[in-house]
């Protein structure tokens, strides 16, 4: 049967009937005419070409043909009900499910450690698959599902995309314990001065910043990734300039000390980005919600 040729609403019939036994009482329950609930019934029996109910005086008795759909539709009638129910609350308790976060190494060194021991205490069966770039299709990662979550300092445009404001970060400078002439304070001829290594970026606010005062840095080496910095920082004079968050995260495994930077430079804000599609679902919002709390207390 193709069905496009019956109307659906008609299953609802077929179910209220079979199990009333009775079009006066299926009629009353699906608050329809008794005329109309004899069309229905007719229209029915002329699709599937069978008489589906007989009339006795125990009521409407299904035919075999009856009895063959009637488990049938009944699963087709919940899943459908089922699928349009309003969603309750996530049980992250005792939820299984996997999500996929494109995040910076910022975010895996500051925010992902905390988050997944906390995870594995109040939602043992959740996993996270991090995702170390957000590259040039994370757009489209983000609309297709391949990725649930995003975070970055800079938010993705577009009304299809909703964000939250995490947290705020600030710069400050980090050198070897032992650095030769960099003792307890960062003057600014030395912030100018000693070799830096810096994060490769399009515009690096510490130049932009320096360069509205009339001043350059002496770059010396540029990585792509944060981690690189404490390690060379560590063997070498060199000085780099990075979250303060991430720095005292280092500072506690690497012998570097973190210093006030000499300017003053603007905070960083950290976004958590999500395609419109998984705003209303339940586990998706308990995701983010967990990270916005946790990131108010870092």
């Amino acid at each position: 049967m193709n069905l496009r040729t019956i109307d659906l609403n008609l299953l609802t019939v077929f179910d209220t009937i079979l199990s009333e036994r009775s079009l006066t009482r299926a009629s009353a329950k699906l608050h329809m005419s008794q005329p109309a609930m004899s069309n229905a019934l007719a229209r029915l029996r002329a699709a599937l070409d069978d008489q589906l109910f007989i009339r006795t005086a125990q009521g409407m008795m299904p035919t075999p043909r009856a009895k063959q759909i009637a488990g049938p539709v009944r699963q087709a009638l919940d899943l459908i009900q089922n699928g349009l129910r309003e969603q309750g609350a996530f049980e992250f308790g005792s939820a299984t499910r996997k999500f996929t976060i494109a995040i910076s190494d910022y975010g895996e060194a500051v925010i992902m450690p905390r988050f997944v021991d906390w995870l594995a205490q109040v939602a043992p069966n959740i996993k996270v698959q991090i995702r170390p770039e957000l590259g040039r299709f994370i757009q489209a990662e983000l609309r297709e599902g391949a990725i649930d979550l995003a975070m970055d300092y800079f938010r993705i445009r577009g009304d299809e995309f909703h964000h939250v404001h995490a947290m705020d970060e600030h710069l400050v400078s980090m050198v070897r314990q032992d650095h030769p002439t960099i003792g307890d304070h960062l003057s600014l001829d030395d912030f100018i001065t000693v070799p830096h290594v810096m994060l490769t970026q399009d515009k690096p606010v510490v130049d932009t910043v320096l360069k509205a005062h009339g001043l350059t840095r002496n770059i010396a080496l540029q990585v792509p990734h944060f981690l690189s910095m404490p390690l060379i920082v560590q063997k070498t004079n060199f000085i780099c300039t990075l979250p303060k968050r991430m720095a005292l995260v280092y500072a506690d495994f690497f012998r570097t000390k973190v210093l006030k930077t000499p300017l003053d430079f603007p905070h960083i804000p950290i976004y958590f980005m999500w395609h419109q599609s998984v705003d209303g679902d339940p586990g998706h919002k308990w995701l983010r919600n967990a990270l916005h709390e946790l990131c108010q207390r870092l």
